[in-house]
């Protein structure tokens, strides 16, 4: 490319913004972990996660909580683990929750925004802010997926792993289902990461979030798989849990990168549809989704085709916020320049 800045990879949703000097200290300072960690997690670490539960996400009544090897491998497992028969998925969603179905040999079936429509399962994914497409779930969608819950006895697992990303400080707000619940968890879990909350994916840390019936049957069969999250990384979770300064600072990186990346891509034609929270622009030109893949391309810029979360977003593309402000940048003059 003339700018000198080669193929830009906007495709894959890795932070590229450094791990915070605290949270790494704290990783350093308790190298030293000759010892099995807790599958609980950290006396102190269970202390943070409820700690921010509560002021962060608005959690209330009984509930428990337990650290995971970031949030991919809670979604690839739980299903298993919690025996689902049949598992309900968004139509347009991360591949990894089919995987999980699949894995546990259940019926998998994707399904709208609408819980009115849905049919009878015993396990349900929802996904808010969504990824590929951004979409916040509101308030009254969440209750009625509390109240198929109630109806049904399925377990509802939403994967809130995006909650700290708003497109904008002062536009839609990301809403916890164990928020909307008002105490009230049964049948409920809420999973987070610090991957990118915190720029810790290297570090695998997440958060599981929930009905204490059902954490204490997963802790179990986590405890007897192996499945424990390392000493020092729970102690950079602590750090990093009771800290919100780096997250409002690294919300307004995304923001800026947002502001600067979805104009011009409106330029080129395309519709930005959803978005309003995490690390994604979810668009269109009404074109097959490779058309577009390849015409970015072609500008040295690489994009997710919308067919790889499923057959619905077939003319649509992801593009990844999840690069430095300088190649943001450049892939923006690329596509302004056309």
């Amino acid at each position: 490319m003339m700018d000198g800045a080669g193929m830009i990879e906007l495709s894959v949703g890795t932070p590229f913004d450094p791990t915070p000097d605290f949270i790494q200290e704290a990783l350093i300072e308790t190298s030293n972990s000759p010892g099995y960690p807790l599958t609980v997690g950290s006396p102190a670490l269970r202390q943070a996660i409820r700690d921010w539960a509560i002021n962060i996400l608005g959690v209330s009544g009984d509930f428990d909580v337990l650290p995971s090897i970031g949030s991919k491998e809670v979604i690839a497992h739980l299903p298993s683990q919690l025996e689902a028969k049949k598992v309900l998925y968004p139509a347009i969603a991360y591949p990894t929750y089919l995987v999980g179905a699949l894995l546990a040999k259940a019926i998998a079936e994707p399904v709208d925004f609408n819980p009115t429509h849905w049919p009878t399962a015993d396990f349900v994914w929802i996904n808010s802010p969504s990824n590929p497409t951004g979409r916040i779930s509101p308030w009254a969608e969440l209750e009625q997926v509390i109240a198929y819950s109630r109806r049904t006895g399925a377990v509802i697992a939403s994967d809130e792993c995006y909650f700290n990303f708003p497109a904008s400080s002062g536009g839609q707000q990301p809403i916890s289902i164990l928020n909307v619940a008002n105490g009230n968890n049964k049948n409920l879990l809420s999973l987070h990461s610090l991957s990118k909350r915190s720029n810790l994916a290297g570090y695998r840390g997440g958060l599981i979030i929930g009905d204490s019936e059902l954490i204490a049957k997963i802790r179990e069969i986590r405890k007897h798989a192996g499945l424990l999250v390392p000493a020092p990384v729970q102690a950079a979770m602590v750090a990093a849990l009771k800290d919100e300064v780096h997250v409002h600072e690294q919300a307004e990186r995304y923001a800026k990168r947002r502001n600067l990346l979805r104009p011009a891509l409106e330029h080129l034609g395309f519709k930005v549809e959803h978005s309003e929270a995490g690390l994604y622009i979810w668009c269109t030109r009404g074109e097959l989704d490779f058309d577009s893949v390849s015409a970015l391309a072609q500008l040295g810029i690489l994009v997710t085709p919308g067919r790889f979360y499923g057959e619905a977003g077939i003319r649509h593309i992801r593009v990844a916020l999840t690069a430095t402000d300088n190649q943001i940048a450049t892939a923006a003059a690329r596509i302004l320049s056309k």
